[in-house]
């Protein structure tokens, strides 16, 4: 049997995470040519970052579904400052409109280096200041970080997610994508089935 495909591709700002548009939309279609293969999991249209593409549904749904806590990072420009009361209430779970979410990785972070500048650019307000926040969450809620940012009077400005699961965006400017090797893939499969206390012993 083939091993499944499986594609990293940073999606830029204002792309739906799909491959057709009705109303003239920019897609996945206008950065990169992967026929067969579907997103494993979503990115909001005004969000930035890693989105990963495969051609094998059991791949798909292992990288996808919640019921495999496949840890996703994000990184928000937030408004406002980050104090340690925000970050205990993140890290504590915070009560949305669908109920709880799981306690999730939370911390301050400087603006990354490698960042590329966004057209256009978030709309500053003079008398309030913007920070960095480092998000971890393994649920996959409709626009889950702005509404947990948001629950805790931190609105996000701009949102990016840094990774899934063991892959980065490491490498690839806004519109690259590049194929994951199959040992790689290979090696993420066989580490969903060793014991919790093995996986947790090699971070």
């Amino acid at each position: 049997m083939d091993s499944p495909a499986l594609l990293l591709l940073n999606k830029p700002f204002r792309v739906l995470t799909q491959f057709t548009s009705e109303d003239g939309k920019a897609t996945l279609r206008d950065f990169v040519h992967a026929p067969g293969m579907r997103p494993a999991g979503r990115l909001d249209y005004d969000s930035e970052g890693l989105v990963l593409l495969t051609d094998s549904g059991p791949l798909q749904t292992k990288l996808a579904d919640p019921r495999w806590k496949q840890e996703k990072t994000y990184f928000a420009q937030v408004e406002g400052d980050i104090d340690e009361d925000a970050l205990a209430q993140l890290r504590r779970g915070v009560k949305l409109n669908d109920g709880m979410t799981l306690p999730a990785g939370a911390e301050r972070m400087d603006e990354p280096e490698w960042l590329w500048s966004r057209e256009p650019p978030i709309r500053f307000r003079k008398a309030i200041p913007t920070n960095w926040l480092k998000l971890t969450i393994r649920e996959g809620r409709n626009r889950q970080v702005r509404r947990m940012t948001a629950a805790v009077n931190l609105p996000t400005l701009r949102l990016i997610r840094w990774s899934v699961g063991p892959w980065t965006l490491a490498g690839l400017a806004p519109g690259e994508s590049r194929a994951v090797e199959p040992a790689e893939i290979q090696s993420f499969l066989k580490s969903l089935y060793r014991p919790a206390s093995s996986r947790a012993s090699r971070r």
